[in-house]
């Protein structure tokens, strides 16, 4: 059997994709926050119909040598008109993430998931179930580098995702999240179930 290289396609760079118009990001209006047991449990409850969720995780940032992180301090998912932004402090919200991330039947897509993996196993101690990296499925269509969300956006869409850099690098462990923090969070795995929907998987 003769085999064909695959097609390859260019990944989108930083000078073409800033030309770009922006990529419509979620709202206030539509973020809800989740940091206590009845709160999750509603969230639970919208959440369980959907066949995906965007999904990703934030960790307050370490910055000594050697020093772990005690994270995810924030999980996050999204449906394709709203997201749920979960701290993950309260024992009962951290017992209905971790069955939300054990939930089967749930695609749960995002990009650069390897770390997230390991510390949802080691903060919520589930194994999440049906986890999709994104990256990989623009790998098997010929695109060699990782996309990340800001390349697939572009492909996809010809739109350009803002990512704050200040949001990224916060504090992501306080008690009370900013609203930066908030549609930064909340906007990762939008942008990811937006991606997963567009690539008709």
């Amino acid at each position: 059997m003769q085999h064909h290289p695959r097609e390859q396609h260019p990944t989108p760079d930083k000078d073409a994709i800033a030309l770009l118009p922006e990529f419509g990001r979620l709202g206030l209006d539509r973020i809800t926050l989740v940091s206590t047991g009845p709160q999750a449990l509603a969230a639970l409850e919208e959440l369980r119909s959907a066949r995906a969720w965007g999904f990703d995780t934030e960790s307050k940032p370490t910055f000594k040598v050697g020093e772990m992180s005690d994270g995810p301090h924030v999980l996050q998912l999204s449906t394709p008109q709203r997201a749920w932004v979960f701290q993950l402090h309260d024992p009962e919200c951290r017992a209905v993430a971790a069955q939300l991330m054990a939930l089967p039947g749930v695609v749960k897509a995002g990009f650069g998931l390897g770390d997230d993996r390991k510390r949802i196993l080691h903060k919520l101690g589930v194994e999440p179930v049906g986890v999709l990296e994104l990256n990989h499925v623009f790998r098997e269509r010929g695109y060699r580098k990782d996309m990340g969300v800001k390349g697939a956006v572009a492909v996809l869409f010809n739109q350009r995702f803002i990512k704050s850099k200040k949001a990224a690098t916060s504090n992501w462990a306080a008690p009370r999240l900013t609203e930066a923090q908030l549609v930064y969070a909340a906007n990762d795995a939008y942008a990811a179930i937006r991606v997963y929907d567009a690539l008709g998987l």
